[in-house]
């Protein structure tokens, strides 16, 4: 099955149902491979969030993401419309913290998609698909996922009291979405209003866009559209919810008193069986470096040290010089996580990151000297200066050089950060070289 997008961009405004704002959202089509992205317009730089079950922070009557700074409240319903509708990869700009809640079903944003008009793309789409079972408990509620070739869905609503138990099994594909899922409404039992208010929660609540339980009455501004409605919404919101995978899934899942908490948990369980699934073994390392290696790409450079994004600081060896010095590249980039807070206006590396960046260039001098299967670890630092800022956009160029070993277990190295030809930092650095698991 091949990947979708949209055709063109299609945009819908209305409110946010936890904030009240206004707020406009706009889809916009994105390349093959290119996944789901949310964009926050109204921030500096127009952050992006790629959602994902790692990045939950909120769970109270919604699903919230954030990453940094950047957050995006109830993301699960237009999620749920664009997982449901098959589109793989697109931009979803905002200029607000959270969706609008329109009636508070997927349907408008199910219309948007279609008047975006979906599109296939070249790639094939690649689905995760589950081998065995994954289960999941939390209080009286339960999430169960089977092995299935597709994706199924079985669901039990039921209140406290039992008194609006539902139950439904779907085949989920973008037909069966659009008409059997899409339209049904989020709903709530009346007790718990005054609570979700105190909470700072449902500001921009109405009768417009949820239905109300009270005992056994249903209040809704307009008839039910299904007789088991509330079945529905559950099942449209597990859909939202595993989206945040990252990627489709095959299995048939049983869901006992879903919410948005065990969704939450369910998925996070589906990410780990997916990433053993991909998991592949781990080429071994080259026995060192090789002797007639005068400089070291960024696979090298991995193949040399144990550290892995977002803390590898060396991005490319220039040249060896002998076997005593080096000189490295860091390119800093306005991608750098550390960024976000460091400092949202005034974007600044962090000093103790260049510190690191000269002990993993001096560490990788030391691992060329024939040390074998060893570790660097940084232990201390004399002399340190900080002469200038470091911004997005410079490139580091590091100086190392070792200037006396102890046996084979210590080492000082004498290191410099420069850009644009002006020493920027420096430092006298002492290492431990231990071998692999030790320390």
């Amino acid at each position: 099955m091949k990947q979708r997008t949209i055709t063109r961009e299609a945009s819908v405004t209305g409110k946010g149902l936890h904030t009240g704002d206004p707020v406009t959202l706009t889809l916009k089509p994105a390349p093959a491979g290119a996944g789901l992205t949310f964009r926050r317009t109204d921030l500096a730089g127009s952050p992006e969030i790629k959602p994902r079950v790692a990045q939950v922070t909120d769970l109270v009557r919604n699903t919230t993401i954030q990453e940094g700074h950047t957050k995006i409240n109830l993301v699960e319903h237009v999620l749920s419309a664009l997982s449901g509708c098959g589109i793989d990869n697109a931009i979803i700009e905002l200029n607000a913290s959270e969706p609008p809640i329109m009636d508070g079903s997927a349907k408008p944003f199910v219309d948007l998609i279609l008047s975006a008009e979906p599109i296939e793309q070249d790639a094939e789409r690649a689905a995760f698909t589950l081998e065995e079972p994954v289960s999941v408990t939390k209080g009286n509620s339960s999430i169960i996922a089977l092995p299935y070739d597709g994706l199924k869905i079985t669901c039990t609503s039921a209140d406290d009291r039992g008194i609006h138990t539902q139950h439904l099994t779907l085949e989920i594909d973008p037909d069966t979405y659009i008409t059997q899922i899409a339209a049904s409404r989020t709903f709530t039992i009346y007790e718990d209003i005054e609570e979700l208010l105190k909470l700072g929660k449902i500001k921009g609540g109405s009768l417009d866009c949820a239905v109300v339980i009270k005992g056994d009455k249903i209040i809704s501004k307009d008839p039910l559209r299904f007789k088991d409605e509330f079945v529905r919404h559950k099942i449209l919101d597990i859909i939202g919810d595993i989206t945040l995978l990252g990627q489709p899934l095959k299995a048939h899942i049983v869901a006992t008193r879903p919410g948005h908490a065990i969704n939450a948990d369910f998925t996070r369980a589906l990410a780990e069986k997916a990433a053993g699934k991909a998991k592949k073994p781990r080429k071994a390392r080259p026995k060192g470096l090789l002797p007639n290696e005068t400089s070291l790409d960024i696979r090298r450079i991995l193949d040399t040290i144990p550290h892995r994004y977002p803390f590898v600081m060396v991005d490319r060896i220039i040249e060896f010089i002998g076997d005593e010095a080096l000189v490295a590249v860091k390119n800093v980039t306005f991608n750098e996580p550390y960024f976000t807070g460091h400092f949202p206006d005034n974007p600044v590396m962090p000093g103790v990151l260049q510190l690191e960046a000269m002990a993993q260039a001096a560490g990788i001098i030391m691992l060329r000297r024939g040390q074998a299967g060893k570790i660097a670890f940084f232990m201390s630092a004399d002399k340190v200066k900080f002469r200038r800022p470091v911004r997005p956009g410079d490139q580091l160029i590091i100086n190392a050089k070792i200037v006396k070993v102890r046996g084979e277990k210590m080492a000082q190295a004498e290191c410099t950060c420069s850009v644009d030809g002006q020493v920027v930092s420096g430092a006298e650095l002492m290492f431990a070289i231990m071998d692999e698991g030790e320390g």
